[in-house]
């Protein structure tokens, strides 16, 4: 670039900044024109919310009946006439002819009978609040199943392409008679309507529940009905319309840890059996085909809803919650059948109360098997469906302590158990006399390479002295299924529920004599005494019986894996139902004076000994499996060696 060009650069620059500053607005006239736009503004503000309130008003938002709030200007959301015209706006257009039902007063009716206390709303139509009369919380409060801010049923359908739900809906109450407050008693029975009318002036046209409820009975009828309401409600699918049920249940118990865990949703297949969803973990699951029954149980009580002709299908499911006062959330949306004619009806039954065994079984549903009862193994089902609840029932008739309850049903499962217990003791005391013998062949095989040999010499031995190492674990085998039994029977049982024995305040819970004011992993914030008392005389019964056994050499690793078993329990118990390690510490007390009266009156050592010194005597019998092997080697034609 030469000189001429780069002058004529910084010239035209030069003349595009004197032309800048001799054309450019001054101050006064910058700021009228800042003041007009910001004028110009403001109006096109104002224009825009005129046109968003014309808007609203006149268009269908799905507001109310999708659970949406209303987007109101700021310069028009303290004008409450324009708020309320454009809520019955959208109002209408989402709900339709049913917009006439979200207006309304939430009246309450109540209805106690001899066991339950309800209250039903006109909104929702529903009952709102459950309180079951008999029982108290571990508080000593009203037990409360549910009220109206944990639990929630409504319909669902559509209606001009719109989700139409019951659940904010105003419901015309017709009572039984007239009154707020109602009350039946003993086999009597009282029913009482809730109608749902779209069309006011139409009488003939609406949805009703209508409760049915008995004196002395925690099972309660509900049918749904539908009359004339064929060209407003649309079916999901083709067969059915949803019910939807949500609830938060209400802690009861001492121990919220063990209420959570056993608080879930079950439900029974039409034609098949009972099934629940995980209770220590969120789950959820859809069932396409039919379902009898859907329950919300908790650890002692339970809601169930119950089809006389079945739901269609169901999707369901649990969610734990963070809270010391709720369990989990619980959800189910049913799929009612509805066939869409001029009238039909679809009766239900509702179960509100007790997880009682004898109380569940005796409707013929399977409610029982919401009780965990060992069902998914059956010896342990029938151990308590035959055994321990029958004789449990029993001995409530004699009007005792539960404690005493305990008491005798522990020492009459041991006098049905004593002749295992006996065999058991036997085998012991045999293996015991052999232990001089046992620890000769230990010495005579000390290298690990030789402990095939030791174990061919140990078994000779056995064989010669007519003893079987195995007898003594065959009996503990057979006394597994009970065990395992009455560990899911104590926790499960409502009988123990809040009763008292010694310093146990509830036998269906802990028994806490100390509070250690810090949570100690594994183990827990208190100190349960039956569990320490449990653990200590297992530690006893242990020395003694592995004492007995004589084998301390065998397996090096089982005599601290014997020792650390109940201490392990001590963690696990701790925060068990005291009942259930109440009934372990009389069983190994029991025990104890099994074993002295074995020993005392009925296996006499010496006779014993002499015993195995007549069969070490005599010549090995062969059994007959090793017989045949011996015939038919000889039929082939093989000659064994002679010794």
């Amino acid at each position: 670039m030469d000189r001429n060009s780069i002058i004529g650069i910084f010239l035209i620059v030069g003349i595009l900044i004197v032309y800048g500053i001799t054309t450019s607005p001054s101050k006064e006239e910058l700021q009228a024109k800042r003041r007009q736009q910001d004028s110009i503004a403001l109006i096109e503000q104002a224009n825009e919310e005129l046109l968003l309130a014309e808007k609203m008003k006149a268009d269908s938002i799905n507001t109310i009946a999708a659970g949406k709030n209303l987007v109101v200007p700021d310069s028009l959301a303290n004008d409450s006439a324009v708020v309320d015209s454009l809520q019955k706006s959208a109002l209408v257009t989402s709900l339709g002819v049913f917009a006439n039902c979200a207006n309304g007063e939430a009246k309450t009716f109540t209805i106690e009978s001899d066991l339950l206390k309800l209250k039903l709303s006109t909104q929702g139509g529903k009952i709102n609040y459950a309180e079951l009369k008999k029982y108290k919380t571990w508080l000593g409060e009203p037990l409360v199943l549910f009220d109206n801010d944990t639990s929630q049923f409504a319909l669902s359908f559509y209606h001009d392409d719109d989700t139409i739900s019951t659940q904010e809906l105003f419901f015309e109450a017709i009572p039984p008679a007239p009154g707020d407050s109602f009350t039946v008693s003993g086999t009597d029975s009282l029913q009482f309507a809730m109608r749902l009318y779209p069309v006011f002036s139409n009488r003939e046209m609406y949805i009703e529940y209508l409760y049915t409820i008995h004196g002395n009975d925690y099972m309660s009828g509900l049918a749904i009905s539908m009359k004339n309401m064929n060209d407003l409600v649309v079916e999901v699918g083709d067969r059915y319309i949803n019910f939807n049920w949500t609830t938060t249940p209400i802690r009861q118990e001492k121990s919220y840890k063990n209420e959570q865990i056993a608080t879930s949703v079950y439900y029974k297949h039409f034609e098949e059996g009972v099934d629940y969803l995980s209770e220590t973990s969120d789950d959820r699951e859809s069932i396409p085909t039919r379902i009898k029954w859907v329950s919300f149980k908790q650890q002692f009580f339970s809601h169930v809803l119950i089809s006389e002709t079945g739901f269609e299908n169901a999707d369901l499911s649990t969610n734990k919650v963070n809270s010391e006062t709720y369990l989990k959330n619980l959800s189910a949306q049913i799929g009612i059948p509805y066939s869409g004619n001029v009238s039909e009806s679809h009766p239900m039954r509702f179960y509100m109360g007790p997880n009682h065994y004898k109380t569940l079984r005796k409707y013929g549903l399977s409610l029982e098997r919401q009780i965990p009862l060992g069902w998914s193994f059956f010896i342990m089902g029938w151990v308590n469906r035959f055994i321990v609840i029958p004789v449990f029932h029993f001995l409530e008739g004699f009007n005792i302590s539960y404690g005493i309850i305990i008491l005798l049903l522990t020492i009459f499962i041991k006098l049905l158990l004593f002749p295992i217990a006996y065999k058991t003791y036997l085998s012991s005391a045999k293996m015991k006399l052999l232990k001089p013998e046992i620890e000769v062949i230990a010495a005579k095989f000390p290298k690990k390479e030789d402990s095939v040999k030791k174990q061919q010499a140990t078994m000779g031995l056995y064989k010669k002295a007519g003893v079987n190492p195995m007898s003594g674990c065959i009996p503990m085998l057979l006394q597994f299924p009970i065990l395992i039994a009455l560990f899911r029977f104590f926790p499960a049982s409502i009988e123990l529920r809040q009763q008292s024995f010694l310093w146990a305040d509830d036998l269906s819970s802990y028994d806490s004599i100390v509070n250690l004011g810090v949570n100690i992993p594994f183990y827990g914030d208190h100190v349960s005494l039956f569990t320490l008392l449990m653990t200590i005389s297992t530690v006893i019964y242990t020395r003694v019986n592995m004492g007995m056994m004589g084998q301390t050499n065998t397996m090096p690793g089982m005599k601290i894996m014997m020792y650390a078993m109940p201490v392990l329990f001590l963690g696990i118990f701790n925060n068990y139902a005291s009942g259930l390690s109440y009934y372990y510490f009389l069983a190994n007390m029991i025990t104890f004076g099994q074993q002295f009266i074995i020993k005392k009156y009925i296996v006499n050592e010496a006779k014993l000994r002499k015993q195995i010194e007549l069969n070490q005597k005599k010549p090995a019998k062969k059994s007959r499996w090793a017989a045949r092997l011996e015939d038919m080697a000889k039929q082939r034609g093989y000659q064994p060696k002679k010794k």
